[in-house]
């Protein structure tokens, strides 16, 4: 191994290697997929998968009620370019009130670079969306990677890990996990359901916006959340009083 290189790795904490290591991992999954896609290898798993969800002899009707479709709809708007504008600004605002100010640099920083990095992908790849159903909501941009899907896995999951790295309950950390991890599925979910794309669409934007979200977490452990980040997880000592 080189001198140069040698220096580089003392540079990076442990755990800060295992994040880059895990973003390249999930850079290269969406690259593999998207290398599967303009081969037409996934073609017949997305047909099957989409078709799954519609009623059988009439793929213009997802399944279940109209409620269910409506729901849908509104889950599909929680991973829109508004609520992603909304999400950012309340998180950079909390965050500067508590003068967390690399926070909310960073995740203003990665929803941006989520939404340029999409667009760019969708430009490159230019797949077009399912013509196997009729869309359910209007779409206006090629199909792979899904916006929704990276830009509701960088957001919320980079939105969790700041959170989490502010907060000394395990418990509360968890749960700030769970709601975000959840919310990512169900978009991703949502856009399969009404029909404006395809599976692998939505796995490449989970693996896109999951890696951009590894990506800010090492940022915050490199450039200004490790104090927050160690002070956050010492137990807090209580005052006796006799």
């Amino acid at each position: 191994m080189s001198p140069f290189l040698k220096r580089l790795l003392r540079r990076f904490e442990s755990r800060a290697l295992i994040w880059v290591i895990g973003a390249a991992g999930a850079l290269w999954a969406f690259f593999s997929i998207g290398g599967e896609v303009g081969e037409g290898e996934t073609a017949d798993l997305d047909k099957h998968i989409l078709l799954a969800l519609r009623n059988p002899g009439d793929p213009s009707s997802p399944l279940g009620s109209r409620s269910v479709q409506e729901a849908m709809r509104d889950v599909t708007a929680l991973g829109g370019v508004t609520m992603m504008v909304l999400v950012t600004v309340v998180g950079v605002v909390a965050f500067l009130i508590h003068r967390r100010r690399w926070h909310a640099a960073i995740l203003a920083g990665t929803v941006v670079l989520a939404d340029v990095s999409s667009e760019a992908m969708k430009s490159i790849y230019g797949r077009p969306r399912p013509d196997l159903t009729l869309h359910a909501t209007y779409v206006y941009s090629a199909s792979f990677p899904s916006g929704h899907s990276t830009l509701s896995a960088a957001t919320f999951l980079t939105l969790a890990m700041l959170i989490a790295s502010l907060e000394p309950n395990r418990g509360t950390k968890a749960m700030v996990f769970v709601l975000a991890v959840g919310l990512m599925l169900a978009i991703g979910f949502s856009r399969v359901y009404l029909g404006v794309h395809w599976p692998s669409d939505v796995l490449a934007g989970w693996c896109l916006g999951g890696a951009l979200a590894l990506v800010a977490w090492t940022a915050l452990l490199r450039v200004g959340g490790r104090n927050d980040i160690v002070d956050a997880a010492k137990p807090r000592r209580t005052r006796r009083t006799s």
